[in-house]
């Protein structure tokens, strides 16, 4: 039998993205929506369409799927779980603080807000890099009192990049790490410095709290849990984040100082077979390979390589020698902020916690 599952900000953009990664998910049923209290008491298909104009508020490729359509909307912040057993949030930070914690008293909660990620007891997961994090949450609820958790996804730009450190960290350690980003328009969804005149034929240098994220999210998720907590990686790390004028796709320029000596060869055969224990798992959602690296030095391009493996892999190119940085390394990656970054990596999440007999 499916596990039920709630979707909380069902109407938004990250919301419609749980939608489409849960369509005929073979482990999961989408039973329960909820947004704000301006769409509470409607139809979804009424919720997402404009009133005045006919318009469908829709932002996914494809259309909304057929299923949810006549289901109703509820206000989240009077939400009954009862019958439900998994929630995905896909709200506002602000709105997150405020609602996240009622849902995880009694039931799980996946979470694509940062509003807890720097909490102590709250871990920042990334299928495949850092699973035994999840020990922290028998930790988060015995000290809360919570039936349930609450797991969250991380900063979709610290996703490709920790994906790609961890078989470094693991095989010859890692010093420092330098990173620039260029990042998708669709990373900002309706936010100010992204509409038309600003974004085209331009590079946005910088995003409200985006560096800051991605490296505190970096070093928790690539920390050490022990005695009931996580210690953050002890390398440190430094972002530039910038807005280019891609629909999709994250990009970016990654310099790594290793702890020890190794040749370009050894990093890509790491990265290659970085995550097979992983992937063996066979959960629904799961790539083919973590990290797809390419020889060709006009690769990896968001265009071309941001839905590798339908968005959930990582590609990297230009690997090369750092000379700046002692034993330093340094490439490009693209990964796909809206998929493996955003909804259908928390499925993935999700997915795996649930096999674990976490949910």
């Amino acid at each position: 039998m499916k596990k039920r599952v709630a979707v909380v900000g069902a109407t938004g953009i990250a919301g419609q993205q749980f939608l489409v990664a849960l369509d005929h998910h073979p482990w999961f049923e989408v039973s329960l929506l909820a947004a704000s209290e301006r769409s509470a008491g409607k139809s979804y298909g009424e919720a997402i369409r404009d009133a005045k104009t006919g318009a469908r508020r829709w932002w996914c490729q494809g259309e909304p799927p057929l299923s949810v359509l006549s289901l109703p909307v509820y206000d989240a912040s009077s939400l009954n779980l009862s019958g439900i057993d998994l929630v995905f949030s896909a709200v506002e930070s602000d709105v997150a603080r405020e609602i996240e914690p009622l849902y995880a008293k009694t039931t799980p909660v996946i979470s694509t807000a940062s509003a807890f990620r720097s909490e102590p007891d709250v871990p920042v997961f990334i299928p495949g890099v850092n699973l035994d994090h999840a020990r922290l949450l028998e930790v988060q609820k015995r000290k809360r009192g919570w039936q349930g958790f609450l797991a969250t996804q991380p900063n979709c730009t610290a996703i490709g990049l920790a994906i790609t450190l961890k078989p470094l960290l693991e095989q010859f350690g890692l010093t420092t790490v330098l990173m620039t980003s260029m990042q998708g328009v669709s990373g900002a969804g309706r936010s100010p410095g992204v509409i038309a005149l600003d974004i085209l034929d331009n590079i946005i240098p910088f995003i409200v709290g985006e560096e800051e994220k991605v490296e505190k999210e970096t070093q928790k998720i690539l920390g050490v849990f022990s005695e009931g907590s996580i210690i953050p990686a002890a390398f440190s790390v430094s972002a530039t984040c910038t807005r280019a004028a891609v629909l999709e796709g994250h990009t970016e320029a990654v310099f790594a100082a290793l702890a020890r000596p190794c040749s370009v060869e050894d990093v890509r055969a790491a990265m290659i077979a970085f995550g097979r224990d992983f992937l063996s798992l066979g959960l629904p959602s799961a790539p083919k390979h973590m990290i797809i690296v390419h020889d060709d030095p006009f690769r990896p391009q968001p265009r071309l390589d941001r839905d590798a493996e339908d968005g959930m892999a990582t590609s990297v190119g230009r690997l090369r020698k750092d000379h700046a940085l002692e034993n330093g390394v340094k490439y490009v990656l693209v990964s796909h902020n809206t998929k493996m970054g955003a909804a259908k990596g928390a499925v993935l999440m999700a997915e795996y916690l649930l096999q674990a007999g976490y949910i």
